[in-house]
């Protein structure tokens, strides 16, 4: 765990940046943490972080286990979630869009945003078969590694490109795309065909495509992912093409609302 605190900025209020730092550490993380854990992730002393963690325990911001030593995120944590997502317009609007998709092709269907470095999924459409991917709304994944950040990165000039991203690139599979020049080339194929391709670079032996929003800022994407055995590069198109529908069908009704 990289300490938390590194990050911050010199303007900001200390306790305030701490709670913060307790929830993106958390919201990050994904398990539960010991107070020791989490001192020394965020490089603050155990007397004050816990002085904090009873503030937000009692506020129902962090949860502790039945031991009472390790805590995780409370329930206020995933209300104010729930609440983002019900006010965001993109979100709210791709309920509809998502669930033909998924009736059309069969397969798993996200929505992401791109979010620094990284994709966080902001809805998803489970497959219709049992063999799947597996996803949850909130997971942060590296964007180089998934057809959705390939997809958002596109709308970004190389330069543009090479400054947004952490270099080196993490390797997820063995597939991952780690080197520039191919990482370039890959996002100027998917601007020129309008639609990108993970081939098993973030899970093996899963194959995804998926179509930017056009936005203006590159910040939104629609994708759906399979299996190898069931996307083979004739399915591979003919996916692209509904994604490609399905995007902007999506769009369309965000101009319509004057968002974009």
């Amino acid at each position: 765990m990289a300490a938390a605190a590194r990050g911050r900025k010199p303007d900001e209020v200390k306790s305030a940046a701490r709670v913060l730092e307790v929830l993106e550490l958390l919201g990050t993380e994904g398990a539960r943490l010991s107070l020791a854990e989490m001192a020394s992730a965020m490089a603050v002393p155990k007397s004050s972080l816990h002085a904090i963690l009873r503030t937000m325990e009692a506020r129902r911001w962090v949860d502790l286990d039945a031991s009472g030593t390790r805590y995780s995120l409370g329930l206020k944590a995933l209300l104010t979630g729930t609440a983002y997502l019900e006010g965001d317009d993109v979100a709210s609007l791709a309920g509809p869009v998502l669930d033909a998709l998924a009736e059309e092709t069969g397969e798993s269907v996200h929505l992401g945003r791109l979010d620094g470095t990284d994709v966080v999924y902001l809805a998803k459409r489970e497959s219709r078969h049992a063999l799947r991917m597996y996803s949850a709304v909130g997971r942060r994944l590296p964007a180089h590694a998934t057809a959705l950040g390939k997809a958002m990165l596109s709308q970004y000039d190389a330069a543009e490109v090479q400054r947004r991203l952490d270099w080196p690139l993490a390797r997820l599979t063995p597939d991952t795309v780690t080197d520039p020049d191919e990482l370039i080339r890959q996002l100027a194929e998917a601007r020129l065909q309008g639609w990108a391709l993970d081939d098993g670079e973030n899970s093996v032996d899963i194959r995804c495509v998926a179509v930017a929003l056009g936005t203006g800022h590159g910040g939104d994407a629609i994708s759906c992912s399979a299996p190898k055995s069931r996307m083979d590069d004739a399915r591979v198109r003919e996916i692209a093409g509904a994604v490609t529908e399905a995007a902007h069908a999506l769009g369309t009704l965000l101009k319509r609302l004057g968002q974009h």
